[in-house]
């Protein structure tokens, strides 16, 4: 039987099949960002740089040239003496500034009167304090010797220290004596160095040195550091002992008192007198340092007496005999 025509379009009662999907589309790189030059910079660029390479080039050319020709149109002799005296003051300049800035003064004998002359200001690290009056200083030249720059530091073995530190001796001052010699110590003297050890032991101190007196010591004026260690100078260290009443003003001759002066010094002193610190606690009347030395001075010839009365007690030493009577002598048996 023939197939007769439907009333709608389709052949067929199956739906439609679904269109094919797109082809996928080719992804493309991302674009780039918009260049914040000029476009003519922009597109002139490597030319710019490549020209201005050249022309640097050039001119490097030309100067090296200039020199050249100038140099070869002076008299040989005249550049050899221009190299010298320029090999010379470099060398000058060299060793000035090591000299003063990095070379490390050893000891007290490596001090030199030049030194003293200038007056010249050294720093270092108190090692110990020997008396109320005096300490040892390692000197620590430049730097190098604190964080962050810390590359070298102070030895703290004696055997070490004992030929590598500068004796100082406190300018302007005199502390009670302690027990020297046989000698008693003063009332205080104690107190005073334990007061003298809390302040610069282990700690770096300023020193202008001055002059070496009779026992070898430097005297100095010292300083403590300021609290900005790269800034000036502190206070003056004889000067604060002196306010808190551990030592007298020195008089004697050839004191030493820096830009103070002896007018400064004593009149402090009057003030820790007054005010009953330190030492004058108990009041003023104390013999001071310099009276105690005088009199084992005038007590020191009574002591030198009987120190030659007992060396005359001893048998006197025995006069040498010539090469015969001591060959006879050993030969018969002789004890003289």
């Amino acid at each position: 039987m023939p197939s007769l025509p439907l009333p709608w379009p389709f052949s067929s009662p199956s739906p439609p099949s679904p269109p094919p999907p797109d082809p996928p589309k080719p992804t493309s790189a991302p674009e780039p960002a918009p260049s914040t030059l000029p476009a003519s910079l922009s597109s002139n660029l490597p030319t710019e740089l490549s020209s201005n390479l050249s022309q640097l080039s050039s001119n490097l050319e030309e100067i090296s040239f200039h020199i050249t020709h100038s140099l070869s149109s002076l008299p040989p002799h005249l550049i050899l003496f221009t190299g010298l005296t320029l090999g010379v003051l470099s060398t000058t300049t060299s060793t000035f500034l090591y000299n003063r800035y990095f070379k490390r003064i050893r000891s007290s004998d490596w001090v030199l009167p030049s030194v003293f002359a200038r007056k010249r200001w050294v720093k270092g690290v108190v090692t110990s304090v020997g008396d109320a009056d005096n300490f040892r200083l390692y000197h620590t030249p430049a730097f190098g010797w604190r964080w962050p720059l810390k590359f070298r530091r102070v030895p703290s073995k004696a055997r070490v220290l004992v030929n590598n530190t500068l004796h100082i001796r406190l300018a302007g001052v005199d502390a009670p004596e302690a027990s020297h010699f046989g000698r008693p110590a003063q009332p205080y003297s104690k107190e005073s160095l334990a007061w003298l050890k809390s302040k610069i032991e282990g700690k770096t101190v300023y020193c202008q040195l001055i002059k070496r007196d009779q026992y070898g010591r430097i005297i100095a004026n010292v300083t403590l550091p300021h609290f900005l260690p790269t800034l000036s100078k502190g206070k003056c260290l004889s000067m604060e002992m002196i306010t808190a009443g551990w030592v007298t003003t020195y008089t004697s001759a050839g004191a030493e008192y820096g830009k103070w002066g002896r007018e400064e010094f004593e009149r402090v002193e009057g003030e820790a007198k007054a005010a009953r610190r330190g030492m004058w606690k108990d009041g003023t009347e104390l013999e001071s340092p310099a009276e105690y030395k005088k009199r084992y001075a005038n007590g020191a010839s009574s002591s030198t007496d009987v120190e030659k009365g007992e060396v005359g007690e001893k048998k006197s030493p025995k006069p040498k005999m010539s090469g015969f009577w001591f060959r006879f002598s050993r030969m018969f048996g002789s004890k003289s």
